[in-house]
């Protein structure tokens, strides 16, 4: 309960003091054609003590690199090993990335190894979505997780053991092409689309560098006229992403999460004149173990029986919530934390406001 309050005037809070701030263009854009790119690769992990696979493909991928070096081993002979994992490896490949420079790599079991902890990662290749190795891993994991098991069988489990990380364990070898030094233009598409912000970022760009050196084409790209020497575009870069532009108010919206109760409220959001009133109905459900004796010369064999016990009540005076035309987040804020009200009750209310027509805002249950 209190968690929630806290949450809503936070928020509060938050778009209060940001509503009135203008951010830079490289805090709202991205430069169109810069960004990253994802790179995946099977390999194989070795050195487990006794946490590796138990499965086929581990099997057959371990053969698979012993006849790569030369080592036959007869048909039909396993070799049962549990020091192998066989693992997927993922890595994000950032722009401008030269060969020689190096990534960190993500290490995941694709079998049923216990644990990668203590492993070593063989050399990997890792592909993009148009199948050209652009970076090799290799390297010894580095595994938060841990994985620990008794010979009475008790097990404990900490955090995710299967996953581990190798930093600056991939090496870059292509380059992947941005076409930034291409053209008269640079487009730049804003990370939230909306008009208004794209005609205000047109506008401080031309106020800032001259009438016509910006055109929105849409709600979300904005193409500038830029040089067409490398060295030059980079500088100019350089002076466009820290000028200032005040974004566009944002829509109203409320989020609702229905797991953990957790409620945010926009900072435009407004309610028509209306009146709702929810009554609390509570059930509360209890289970217990009865253990049944039997008597001394019965027999019989002790037993343990479950009991659940159900009790449902509700309040008899349930709660009238007035709101006038205009009330604003604050007037919400301030009604909900004065009567106390609970998440499931507050999310109730704001369902019945939507149904009504009276909430203008989009609710969104997640």
């Amino acid at each position: 309960m209190n968690l929630l309050k806290n949450a809503i005037v936070l928020t509060v809070m938050l778009t209060v003091t940001t509503f009135a701030q203008a951010e830079r263009v490289k805090d709202i854009a991205e430069v169109g054609g810069v960004r990253s790119n994802q790179l995946v690769g099977y390999g194989l992990v070795v050195g487990l003590n006794g946490s590796g696979d138990k499965t086929p493909f581990a099997e057959q991928s371990l053969l698979s690199m012993l006849n790569k070096f030369g080592i036959k081993v007869p048909a039909g002979v396993k070799t049962n090993s549990k020091n192998i994992a066989a693992v997927a490896v993922h890595a994000e490949l950032p722009a401008f990335s030269k060969s020689g420079q190096k990534i960190d790599v993500t290490v995941s079991s694709l079998g049923n190894a216990k644990s990668l902890r203590g492993g070593t990662l063989l050399l990997t290749p890792l592909k993009a979505v148009d199948g050209n190795v652009y970076a090799l891993a290799q390297g010894n994991l580095v595994v938060g997780g841990l994985d620990a098991s008794g010979a009475d069988g008790s097990r404990i489990t900490i955090n995710v053991p299967s996953v581990g990380r190798i930093p600056d364990g991939g090496m870059v070898e292509r380059t992947v092409k941005t076409g930034f030094e291409l053209g008269n233009t640079i487009s730049l598409n804003l990370k939230d689309a909306d008009f208004t912000t794209a005609t205000n970022l047109v506008n401080a760009i031309n106020d800032k560098l001259g009438a016509g050196t910006a055109t929105a084409l849409d709600a979300e790209t904005v193409e500038v006229m830029a040089p067409r020497l490398p060295n030059q575009r980079v500088a100019f870069l350089s002076i466009l992403e820290n000028i200032d532009v005040q974004p566009g108010e944002s829509a109203a919206k409320i989020i609702v999460n229905s797991r953990t109760g957790t409620v945010v409220i926009g900072q435009n959001v407004r309610v028509s004149p209306a009146a709702v009133t929810h009554g609390g109905l509570s059930v509360k459900i209890t289970e217990a173990l009865n253990v049944s004796q039997p008597g001394a010369l019965a027999g019989g064999q002790t037993a343990v029986t479950p009991e659940t016990a159900f009790d449902v009540s509700q309040q008899g005076d349930g709660r009238m919530f007035k709101f006038p035309e205009g009330v604003s987040l604050n007037d919400i804020v301030q009604a909900v934390n004065k009567v106390g009200v609970a998440p499931g009750d507050l999310v109730a209310i704001l369902e019945a406001l939507k149904q009504a027509g009276a909430l203008k805002a989009d609710l969104m249950i997640i």
